[in-house]
């Protein structure tokens, strides 16, 4: 246990020292990353503005606080995905994960928590610039900015741990590329990254109460902004908690068969 958290440690060191050493290009990129919520942003609060300042009871200044929130969350989500399992297979770069004494994974954690350090730091005057162009209505309690402050790392666990699963099927195909995309189609409708969940259609909500996706998205940012109660936030970090654990289960279970399998065939 010592030597895992030394482990952890060294990797989060390591990469907060390599994103500070290319501070510029990461902030550029992030930069970039603000085209996708802007674009939305703008769109949702016209049409609040022309709908006589709402959208089915949602502020043209709510708006402003979930896309700037949302800049922070989908930073804090990006994590290795299947495409970089498919690059780890491919490339023979898993064979050198191996000889490590720990699974991949715990590499993979360390790594991105290290640099989310950075975002958070990168983040804080990109929102203060988004705020004074947009007016957001933001007005958190105590409780809920710690939720948030929780939440937004648990929803960096749940998303590797969903990811991370997603990847181990690279291992029984080739197509690794084609089951990302559609796993990003259903994440994009059922999350909140396109629009705040009560705008969408009451069965897609229904259907998004069974999966983990909104806990990724939708929940850490409706923590801040939204109007939340506190036993709603406290069941809304359990649920975290639960994704995070099945998703644990799911990587190891399918972590066990497939390295058998790259074994057999000669990795």
């Amino acid at each position: 246990m010592r030597s895992l958290v030394a482990l952890y440690l060294a990797t989060m060191r390591m990469a907060i020292q390599e994103q500070f050493q290319y501070r510029a290009a990461n902030y550029f990129y992030m930069l970039g990353m603000v085209a996708e919520p802007v674009i939305y942003l703008v769109v949702w609060t016209t049409i609040a503005e022309q709908q006589g300042g709402s959208v089915q009871g949602l502020s043209a200044g709510y708006f402003a606080a979930y896309y700037i929130v949302w800049t922070l969350v989908r930073n804090m989500n990006i994590v290795f995905g299947a495409p970089y399992w498919e690059h780890r297979i491919r490339e023979g770069e898993l064979n050198k994960d191996l000889l490590r004494p720990v699974l991949p994974l715990h590499y993979d954690i360390a790594y991105f928590a290290g640099w989310k350090f950075v975002v958070i730091l990168f983040w804080i005057p990109l929102a203060v610039g988004l705020s004074l162009v947009f007016d957001p209505t933001l007005d958190p309690r105590a409780f809920e900015i710690v939720v948030f402050a929780v939440a937004i790392w648990g929803a960096y666990l749940l998303r590797t741990m969903l990811q991370e699963s997603l990847g181990m099927l690279c291992f029984w195909t080739t197509r690794g590329a084609a089951i990302f995309d559609l796993y990003m189609t259903t994440e994009l409708l059922l999350s909140g990254r396109l629009v705040p969940l009560p705008l969408m259609p009451d069965w897609v909500q229904d259907i998004a109460q069974f999966l983990p996706f909104q806990y990724a998205f939708f929940f850490p940012i409706e923590s801040l902004v939204g109007d939340l109660s506190n036993a709603e936030l406290l069941r809304g970090l359990a649920a975290q908690i639960l994704w995070i654990l099945i998703g644990l289960a799911i990587f190891r279970f399918l972590w066990r068969r497939a390295i058998k399998r790259y074994s057999a065939v000669g990795g």
